[in-house]
């Protein structure tokens, strides 16, 4: 793992940078590749900064090389479909094995990024993407996107939210365990076994500290002890610093939050982690974002994907013919399944939420994280009938499923929907028989990708599900086109029901 200076650790260089904007989008700076050795950048920084007409953004230009914006360049042949053109964009969002450059952590295969500003791997947009290139064919780079994955695990102890060092603080929404299940039901279930010492991995990292928790000690690191002794995760990042990629943004928000900003950050780091970066579910109020107490809940779509590891894991022992495993493994998700059930089942709200350990009460806002259970299995049929009234009732707009019901700026709220949702959502209502809802879903998310690519030429990150004629926004950044995870979610679709 890379051990010399890295751009954050610049000061006061990268402080200076990111509180005066120099450029718009403080993601740029840390994915800047030095020109020279940062220790020589930062040195004649101190030398030049105090100089009559110094210009800090010629400065940084004269030392750093940009950031390579992936597709940026791409051209949109508009008589192609939309399928077509997200085939065509495949190679142009692969990059090659790596070598050490600036934040980036080398890997060792090929692999597809988003897109836009997004030009290094993320965790659990890679599922997604990987959706696609499996409906297209290319297993191969399924594979060779897999493997890397393993090699973060082998390597970094984790898969991080992306491969730079400015996010080897956290990781990201844990699908390793479907990815690893999407490649044996290409091949063959002998998958299971080769990726079984890395699955086993993951979860250490996950339950990391479990063995610690008490009466007094209620939550460390990623695990939390519930009140009737349940170990549940939660998000949690390492450390408890402003991030280095939204610098600014963190510390103003700060400035403007009753919160000590060790504790602020700790909680816009774990909602970062949670790929939900930011939404109302994470807010105490429900309203305000320097309310946002992220690592102090036990978000239900968390432990969804834990228990599918556990699941997953067993499975494995059980092909390598391991009975004791398998049936130890097979425990602990049966008991994640009750607790989930205990924890995050809403009787009066009749759908799933998450549950704020620390008030020992389950949180009010309704998002798409409860659909979670039903893609997982988790859900009993009455539960799943009645979260689809409410999906049907209340989250269903025009373009799809909207991600919350709250307005507040932030891009995983209203008016926004994104595509790992709308497929959970989709093929969690196919589980329990809600097969007309599901389509409807899918046909109307499929037609707003369409109508957008058709208006632009591009696909996006994100849609505003409301009022299918405007773009999506909020968030800390512009939206971004590309873009993989909706090329991925989009394939899959049109093949599931044939469109």
């Amino acid at each position: 793992m890379q051990t010399q200076l890295n751009i954050f650790d610049c000061h006061p260089l990268f402080e200076d940078v990111q509180m005066n904007a120099v450029f718009p989008d403080g993601k740029t700076f840390v994915d800047c590749v030095p020109k020279s050795s940062l220790e020589n950048i930062c040195r004649l920084y101190s030398q030049q900064k105090e100089s009559a007409g110094f210009n800090l953004k010629a400065f940084v230009l004269d030392h750093f090389e940009l950031p390579h914006v992936f597709a940026a360049s791409f051209k949109t042949d508009t008589n192609k479909t939309a399928a077509g053109h997200i085939n065509n964009l495949w190679e142009v969002l692969t990059r090659k094995p790596d070598e050490v450059s600036g934040s980036l952590i080398p890997l060792p295969n090929p692999y597809v990024v988003p897109g836009g500003r997004f030009g290094e791997v993320y965790y659990w947009d890679s599922y997604f993407t990987m959706l696609g290139l499996k409906t297209a064919g290319k297993i191969d780079m399924v594979e060779n996107m897999l493997h890397n994955f393993a090699h973060l695990i082998e390597t970094v102890g984790f898969i991080p939210n992306g491969n730079r060092t400015y996010y080897l603080g956290r990781s990201q929404p844990p699908f390793y365990s479907l990815m690893v299940q999407l490649l044996a039901a290409a091949k063959n279930n002998q998958v299971l076994v080769e990726y079984l010492p890395t699955l086993e991995k993951e979860y250490q990292y996950w339950m990391k500290g479990a063995d610690e928790l008490n009466d007094q000690n209620g939550s460390v690191h990623h695990v939390v002890k519930m009140k009737d002794g349940e170990i549940m995760n939660r998000y949690c990042d390492a450390f408890d610093t402003a991030r280095p990629e939204s610098f600014r943004e963190d510390v103003e928000l700060a400035e403007h939050s009753q919160q000590q900003p060790a504790r602020l950050y700790t909680h816009l780091r774990a909602g970062a982690e949670s790929g939900w970066d930011y939404s109302s579910r994470w807010f105490k109020d429900g309203v305000s974002f320097s309310t946002i107490h992220t690592a102090a809940i036990v978000p239900v779509d968390l432990n969804c994907l834990l228990y599918n590891l556990e699941l997953t894991i067993a499975e494995a022992w059980h092909i390598a013919g391991e009975n004791e495993k398998y049936q130890s493994w097979k425990l602990l998700a049966e008991n994640r399944k009750q607790a989930i059930q205990k924890y995050c089942w809403n009787e009066t709200c009749r759908f799933f939420v998450d549950f704020d350990f620390e008030s020992g009460t389950q949180k009010q806002e309704l998002t798409l994280a409860g659909t979670s259970p039903l893609y997982f299995k988790i859900a009993t049929q009455e539960q799943a009938d009645l979260s689809a009234e409410i999906l049907q009732a209340d989250f269903l707009k025009a373009g799809g499923l909207v991600t919350t019901l709250k307005q507040t700026g932030q891009q995983w709220d209203a008016p926004n929907g994104w595509a790992p949702l709308q497929w959970i959502a989709v093929c969690g209502l196919e589980q329990y028989g809600h097969h007309s809802l599901a389509a409807n879903i899918a046909k109307r998310w499929l037609q707003l990708n369409t109508d957008v690519y058709q208006r632009t030429g591009k696909f996006m990150e994100k849609y505003n599900v409301v009022d299918t004629h405007l773009e999506a926004g909020g968030g800390e950044y512009a939206g971004q086109d590309g873009f993989g995870w909706t090329n991925g979610v989009y394939l899959a679709l049109q093949e599931k029901y044939n469109l």
